[in-house]
C-alpha cells in the first residue's frame, strides 16, 4: 500500500476517532491494523501521523459553537479521503478497512454515536462495499453473542448441537467461535467470548475482538483438531451443495508392466466439490501418474474409484463429460486465433446450440479469464509464442472449462510462469472451486499465497507413496513433528503470516550426513517409512459412505459422426490455411519438383547448327519419368502426412475425455491430405507433361498419381499415429520409399533378384504389395496402349506378336522337345518332357478358333508311345505352324489398310501424318521396355515347370492366371470371366490398398503390434 494512502487512512480514522472519548481503545485498533502493512518502526511513525491529525481535530471539537460546522466539515472531508483512495484500494483491501474501522467505532465504552454510524456508512458507499455486507459486518462486531444465519456458523465442542448445519463440533473445545462469511473476498471474521487458548493463524485470539480468517489459515487449541479454512468454508459452499459431488478413491495401486516397482502404492483419499486440492511431491513422485489414474486414462492395478459411487472404469459411459483434464503441455493449435481454437472446442461439446450461442458462450469466457482483447491474434508454438505464458495457460483452462466438467484435472498449472501469472492461475481455480468444481492441481513448488489456497493436500513420495492427506497448513506442522523439529507447532510465520510449503520436501527427502557433514545419497527416511510412519497416525476410516448421490447434470452433446467431421475438417483446413509458409510449401513443392525433372529429362538430339526439335517420340527418358513420378507422388504424400497425428496427441488425449469420434477425426485427415495431394499432383502433371510434351494423358496421369498420394498419407498416417517422435518418423520414410523404388520393377527386373525369393513367370508376393509397382504398371500400359496412335494399331500388333511368338519361338522348342522324348531312355525324364507337351498342347488349344480344322490334338500317355503318334505330332505342329503364320499375315495386312484409310482420311498431310502422330504420342524407348527388346542377348523362350515361358512382347501376351494376378505389363487382367484393362485393374487394386491402410488406421494395428513387441521384450529382459 503506498504511502499517500496510509496517510490518507490516518487522516480518515481520526477524523471518526476526534468526537469520541475513549481514544486509547482506539488507537489499539489503528496500531493491529497498521500491524497488517508495516514493520514496528513504521507502525510507531504513522501512530504519530494519526496522533497529531486526532488531535488537530479535538481542538476544533473544545468550542461547542463549532461543533455542527465541524461534523459537517467532516462529513465531507471523510467523503473526499475516501474517494481519493476508492480507486487505489483493491476490494479485499478496501473490505479490510471497514472491518477495521467498525472495529474501531466499537472499540469505546460508549456506545456508536448516529454521527460515527453515517461515516462508516459514507465510507462503505463510497468503497461500493454491498450493502447486505456491510449490514452483516456491522451486526457481527457490535453483538457479542450473533444471531445464527446464513452467513454465520458456530465451531463448538457442544455435543447435543451436533448435528446442526451451522455448527461445527470440535472435542475438546470449551468455548463457542463465530465465523461470519464474507463471501465477496473469501474471508472469515472470528470472534470467541470467552477466555481460552485460542489461537488463529499462530496469534492469540483475543476474546470479544474480531479477527480475520484467510484462505490457508487455521484456529488451533489444546488437545484437539484445528479448525481449518477449509472446514467452514464447506459450510458456505452453496454451489458445492446444491449438486454435491464425493469422489471416493479407494486403496488404488498401479504398476506398470515393465517395472513393477514403479507406479502408485496402495493409497485412500476423498474430496468433495468445492474443494481445490494440491498434489505435491519430487520428480518420479507419482503425481502425473496419479492424475492419469484419477482421470480414467490408466486402469488401476487394485481398487477403485468411484464418482458419487459410481466407478470410474466400470461405468465410463455414466459419467461421460463429468471429468476435465488439463495436461502440463500446451493443447493449442498454434495456427489458429484465441477465439478460434475455443470456438471449435466449444462446437464440439455443445452440438444443440446454434452458432450464434456458441459464438456468445465463447466470447463470455473469454471475457471471464481476460482473453478477449487477444481473441483475434494467433496463439502459435511453444517454440514461437505469440501470446504470454499465462494466457496460454488461461486458454487451455478455457478448452476445459467452455464445456463445465464437474471434476477437472491439473497438471502443473502454473509451471514455466511469473509468480503474478500463477497467482491468477490459481486464483481463476480456486472461485472455480467456490462454485462448486473439484480441482486437483498438481504443483511443485507453490508460493506461501498459492499454498494457502488448497483446501486438502496430497503428498506423494518417491515410487508413489502417498505420505500425507488433509489440510495443508498442517501438513508442516505434521512434517515437522515427525523429525521433532524445534518449532513444530509453528507452521506459519507470526508476523506476516506466510507459510514456507518448501520445507515439506525438504524435510521429506533430507539426507544422512556422513561424519564431514557432507550430506550422502542416503536418504534419513525412506519412501516407505514414510507411508508407514501416515498410515499410522492417519488411521483410514473403515466405515464406508455407501449411498450414492445424484450426478451433476451434464449441459455438454457432442456431434454426430457427421457433425464431428465437419468441425474437424473446418478446424484443421483453417489451421492450415493460416500457415502461409505451410501453404506456400506444399503448393509449390511439387510444381518445382515437376520442373526440375521433366527439364532434365528433356532430351533431343542436337542438329547441327540447325534449331533443336524435340520429339516425344526419340525421348528415351518417359519410362524415367514415369516411375520418378510415381516415387514422388508417394514421398511428398508420406511427408506431408507424416507429422499430422502425432502432432495432434496432446490435443487427442484432452479430447478423449469427449468420447469423440476416432473415425470421424480420422477421416477429415484424410479428406484434407486428399484435397492437397490432389493439387499437387495435378500440378505436377500439368507442368511435367507439359514439358515433356505427352499429350492427352493427363486425367490418367493425375488420377494414377494422385490414388498413389492417397495410399502414401494413409501410410503417413499409420506412423504418424504408432511411433512417439517426429525423427523416428522421418527415420523410417527412406525404408519404405527405396522398395517401392527397388521392387517396381522398372530398374531390377522380377526374374532377375533371388531365385529363391521371385519367379521367372509370375511377379513374387512381394511385388504385388509394392503401390509404385501397381502405378508404374497402370500408367505404362496405358501410355503405351492408349495413345492416340497405338490405339488404333494395338490389337493388330498383338495377333502379330502372338503369331509371331507361336511360329518362330514356340513351335520350335516344341519340335526339339519332341525330339528329345524319341531319343530319351530315362522314364523320369520321359515322363517330364510328355507333362510339358501335354501341356503346352493344351494351352495353344485356347488360342485356336473352334472354326478351324486341326487333326486331333497329340496326346502322350506315359506308357508306350509309338511312331505314329510322333508322326501325328509333327504334322499337327506343321498345321499349326500355317495357321499362325497366316493369322500374322491376315493382321498384318488389316493393320496396313487400316494405315491405308487413316492416310485417305488425312489427305493435306498423306503418309506425313501417321509419322506425325508417332513422334507426337508414341515412343519408341517405351516401346522397347514395354516389349523387353532392350536386351538382344535375352531368351525370347525359357523352359519351366514343365512348361514354356515367353520372356518377350509382355504388353501383347494375354495373363494365365484369374483373379487379378498377372505377369507383369500385361494388357489387361482377369477378374473371373472379364477382362478389364490393367489401368482400371491396377487404379482399382491402389484403392483397395487405401481402404485396408485406412482399417488399419482406424484399428491402430500397427500401434498395438509396436506395444505388444515392446512388452515382450521387456518381458524376456
Amino acid at each position: 500500500m503506498s504511502e499517500g494512502i496510509l496517510k490518507a487512512l490516518m487522516q480518515l480514522f481520526a477524523l471518526v476517532a476526534a468526537p469520541s472519548e475513549d481514544v486509547v481503545s482506539r488507537r489499539k485498533v489503528v496500531r493491529n491494523y497498521l500491524a497488517l502493512q508495516l514493520n514496528n518502526q513504521l507502525i510507531e511513525e504513522y501512530l504519530l501521523l494519526f496522533d497529531q491529525h486526532l488531535k488537530t481535530y479535538r481542538e476544533k471539537l473544545k468550542e461547542k459553537s463549532r461543533q455542527q460546522k465541524f461534523f459537517a466539515a467532516s462529513s465531507v472531508k471523510v467523503l473526499r479521503i475516501a474517494t481519493a483512495i476508492n480507486e487505489e484500494l483493491t476490494h479485499y483491501q478496501k473490505t479490510i478497512v471497514i472491518i477495521q474501522l467498525l472495529e474501531f467505532l466499537n472499540s469505546g465504552i460508549h456506545k456508536v454515536s448516529e454521527i460515527e454510524n453515517e461515516f462508516a456508512e459514507t465510507i462503505a458507499d463510497t468503497f461500493n462495499i454491498r450493502s447486505d455486507e456491510f449490514s452483516s459486518i456491522k451486526r457481527f462486531i457490535a453483538h457479542s453473542n450473533p444471531e445464527i444465519d446464513q452467513d454465520i456458523l458456530i465451531v463448538g465442542g457442544n455435543k447435543s448441537r451436533k448435528e446442526e448445519n451451522r455448527y461445527i463440533f470440535r472435542e475438546f473445545l470449551n468455548t463457542e467461535i463465530y465465523a461470519l462469511n464474507i463471501s465477496s473476498v473469501s474471508i472469515f471474521l472470528i470472534k470467541s467470548n470467552e477466555t481460552t487458548e485460542l489461537t488463529i493463524n499462530g496469534q492469540i485470539l483475543i476474546p470479544h475482538r474480531v479477527q480475520v480468517l484467510r484462505p490457508g489459515g487455521s484456529i488451533r487449541y489444546k488437545h484437539g483438531s484445528p479448525v481449518t479454512f477449509s472446514d467452514i468454508a464447506m459450510h458456505f459452499n452453496y454451489s458445492a451443495n446444491k449438486s454435491p459431488l464425493v469422489f471416493d478413491v479407494r486403496d488404488i495401486s498401479f504398476s506398470f508392466e515393465h517395472n513393477k516397482d514403479a507406479g502408485l502404492h496402495p493409497m485412500s483419499f476423498t474430496s468433495h466439490s468445492g474443494q481445490l486440492v494440491g498434489i505435491m511431491g519430487d520428480s518420479g513422485a507419482g503425481k502425473s501418474t496419479l492424475i492419469n489414474v484419477l482421470t480414467g486414462i490408466y486402469l488401476p492395478t487394485s481398487g477403485e474409484i468411484l464418482l458419487n459411487g459410481i466407478d470410474l472404469h466400470l461405468f465410463p459411459e455414466k459419467i461421460k463429460g463429468l471429468i476435465g483434464y488439463v495436461a502440463q503441455d500446451d493443447l493449442l493449435i498454434g495456427d489458429l486465433t484465441v477465439f478460434q481454437n475455443l470456438y471449435y472446442n466449444t462446437k464440439l461439446c455443445f452440438d444443440h446450440l446454434e452458432d450464434k450461442a456458441i459464438e456468445e458462450k465463447v466470447i463470455k469466457m473469454l471475457k471471464s479469464l481476460g482473453l478477449y482483447d487477444i481473441r483475434n491474434m494467433k496463439v502459435g508454438s511453444s517454440l514461437n509464442k505469440k501470446i504470454s505464458g499465462g494466457q496460454r495457460k488461461r486458454l487451455n483452462i478455457a478448452l476445459e472449462l467452455i464445456r463445465e466438467p464437474s471434476v477437472l484435472f491439473l497438471d502443473e498449472p502454473t509451471s514455466g510462469l511469473s509468480s503474478r501469472d500463477s497467482e491468477n492461475i490459481m486464483d481463476l481455480l480456486k472461485d472455480l472451486a467456490v462454485k462448486g468444481k473439484l480441482i486437483y492441481v498438481v504443483i511443485h513448488q507453490p508460493s506461501s499465497e498459492i499454498y494457502k489456497m488448497f483446501n486438502q493436500l496430497l503428498v506423494l513420495d518417491t515410487g508413489g507413496y502417498l505420505i500425507y492427506n488433509g489440510d495443508p497448513v498442517g501438513a508442516i506442522n505434521y512434517f515437522k513433528s515427525c523429525i521433532n523439529h524445534a518449532n513444530r507447532d509453528e507452521s506459519e510465520c507470526p508476523v506476516c503470516g506466510n507459510v514456507n510449503p518448501e520445507q515439506i520436501l525438504s524435510i521429506v527427502s533430507s539426507q544422512v550426513l556422513d561424519e564431514y557433514g557432507s550430506p550422502t545419497p542416503v536418504r534419513r527416511i525412506s519412501p516407505h517409512d514414510w507411508f508407514k510412519s501416515f498410515k499410522k497416525s492417519h488411521p483410514a476410516s473403515t466405515k464406508r459412505e455407501e449411498k450414492r448421490l445424484a450426478l451433476p447434470r451434464i449441459n455438454f452433446q457432442i456431434p454426430t459422426k457427421l457433425g464431428q467431421f465437419r468441425i474437424f475438417f473446418m478446424r484443421d483446413l483453417k489451421s492450415k490455411l493460416a500457415n502461409k509458409q505451410y501453404v506456400f510449401i506444399n503448393l509449390l513443392e511439387m510444381p518445382f519438383l515437376a520442373l526440375i525433372l521433366s527439364s532434365l529429362l528433356f532430351y533431343f538430339q542436337p542438329g547441327g547448327g540447325q534449331p533443336q526439335n524435340y520429339i516425344f517420340f526419340q525421348n528415351p527418358n518417359v519410362i524415367t519419368y514415369i516411375i520418378i513420378s510415381v516415387i514422388i507422388a508417394l514421398f511428398v504424400g508420406l511427408t506431408v502426412s507424416a507429422e499430422e497425428i502425432i502432432n495432434d496427441k496432446k490435443i487427442l488425449k484432452r479430447e478423449a475425455f469427449l468420447n469423440l469420434s476416432r473415425f470421424s477425426y480420422l477421416l477429415s485427415k484424410v479428406v484434407i491430405l486428399g484435397i492437397l495431394s490432389a493439387i499437387q499432383t495435378a500440378l505436377f502433371v500439368a507442368i511435367g507433361n507439359s514439358i515433356l510434351q505427352i499429350k492427352g494423358m493427363f486425367w490418367a496421369y493425375w488420377l494414377m498419381l494422385f490414388s498413389s498420394a492417397a495410399f502414401a498419407n494413409l501410410l503417413g498416417l499409420i506412423i504418424s499415429d504408432s511411433l512417439k517422435k517426429t525423427v523416428n518418423i522421418y527415420i523410417l520414410i527412406p525404408f519404405l520409399i527405396i522398395p517401392q523404388l527397388i521392387l517396381s520393377g522398372v530398374f531390377v527386373s522380377y526374374d532377375r533378384l533371388n531365385p529363391h525369393l521371385s519367379s521367372v513367370s509370375d511377379i513374387p508376393w512381394y511385388g504385388e504389395l509394392i503401390t509404385a509397382r501397381w502405378a508404374f504398371e497402370g500408367l505404362a500400359v496405358h501410355q503405351f496402349s492408349k495413345n492416340d496412335y497405338q490405339e488404333n494399331f494395338f490389337v493388330h500388333e498383338k495377333l502379330k506378336s502372338t503369331a509371331n511368338y507361336r511360329k518362330d519361338y514356340w513351335i520350335p522348342a516344341m519340335r526339339n522337345e519332341v525330339s528329345n522324348l524319341k531319343e530319351t531312355t530315362d522314364s523320369t525324364e520321359k515322363n517330364v518332357l510328355i507333362t510339358l507337351l501335354n501341356t503346352e498342347f493344351k494351352k495353344v488349344v485356347s488360342l485356336l478358333p473352334k472354326k478351324e480344322e486341326f487333326k486331333p490334338l497329340p496326346v502322350f500317355n506315359k506308357g508306350t508311345i509309338t511312331p505314329k503318334q510322333f508322326e501325328l505330332t509333327e504334322s499337327y505342329l506343321k498345321s499349326l505352324k500355317t495357321y499362325f503364320i497366316n493369322l500374322y499375315n491376315e493382321a498384318d495386312r488389316r493393320q496396313e489398310a487400316l494405315r491405308q484409310e487413316i492416310i485417305k482420311s488425312h489427305p493435306e498431310k498423306g503418309r506425313n501424318y501417321l509419322t506425325e502422330l508417332k513422334n507426337k504420342f508414341h515412343n519408341e524407348g517405351l516401346e522397347r521396355f514395354m516389349r523387353g527388346t532392350d536386351d538382344f542377348f535375352s531368351k525370347r523362350i525359357i523352359k519351366h515347370n514343365q512348361q514354356f515361358i515367353q520372356k518377350f512382347d509382355p504388353i501383347y501376351k494375354d495373363p494365365q492366371h484369374s483373379y487379378i494376378k498377372a505377369h507383369f505389363l500385361s494388357p489387361h487382367k482377369r477378374i473371373g470371366q472379364l477382362e478389364a484393362n490393367t489401368f482400371w485393374v491396377n487404379l482399382m487394386v491402389i484403392w483397395v490398398m487405401n481402404i485396408i491402410l485406412f482399417i488399419l488406421l482406424y484399428s491402430k494395428t500397427l500401434k498395438k503390434l509396436l506395444s505388444r513387441g515392446k512388452k515382450t521384450i521387456l518381458r524376456r529382459k
